[in-house]
């Protein structure tokens, strides 16, 4: 989601709303224009928190998260753990592959935390996420950065 066009749009009517008066107004404008832009910024991930906790209302299972990637926000939906059934491997899959991953210790961290909240081991967490993030999404498409579909319940 792009919400630094926002900004900018935003900006550019409070700019053109200025030059309506003379032209020291027009300046002060601008400055004005430039000196909200991280103001606007949190306006508008507060406006899309609300969005997300007004679906998560409507919602019978999961949840939708919004989650930053830089300074750009993203709508996910997030299933219900107690809802998923664990699927047993696939034959062949005799989970022997072995890979060295080298990580920050932040992450490594979060990872831990994360995998004993689900009372599994961090390898386990490692293989679910992975495994989530390359499944296909049934009912949903990506079209640019934005991500449109729907869910069965």
């Amino acid at each position: 989601m792009d919400i630094e066009r926002h900004v900018q749009a935003i900006q550019a009517d409070l700019a053109s709303a200025a030059a309506l008066g003379d032209e020291s107004a027009a300046v002060a404008g601008e400055r004005l224009a430039a000196a909200v832009a991280s103001s606007l910024q949190l306006r508008l991930l507060d406006v899309l928190t609300e969005a997300t906790l007004s679906l998560n209302a409507q919602l019978s299972s999961g949840h939708v998260e919004v989650r930053l990637a830089g300074r750009e926000p993203e709508l996910v939906l997030v299933e219900d753990q107690s809802s998923r059934v664990a699927e047993p491997p696939s034959p062949g899959d005799d989970l022997s592959a072995r890979i060295t991953l080298r990580l920050p210790e932040a992450l490594k961290a979060q990872i831990e935390v994360l995998a004993a909240s689900e009372g599994v081991s961090a390898n386990a967490w490692i293989v679910r996420a992975l495994s989530r993030l390359l499944e296909p999404r049934v009912g949903m498409t990506r079209t640019g950065n934005r991500l449109q579909g729907f869910t069965h319940s």
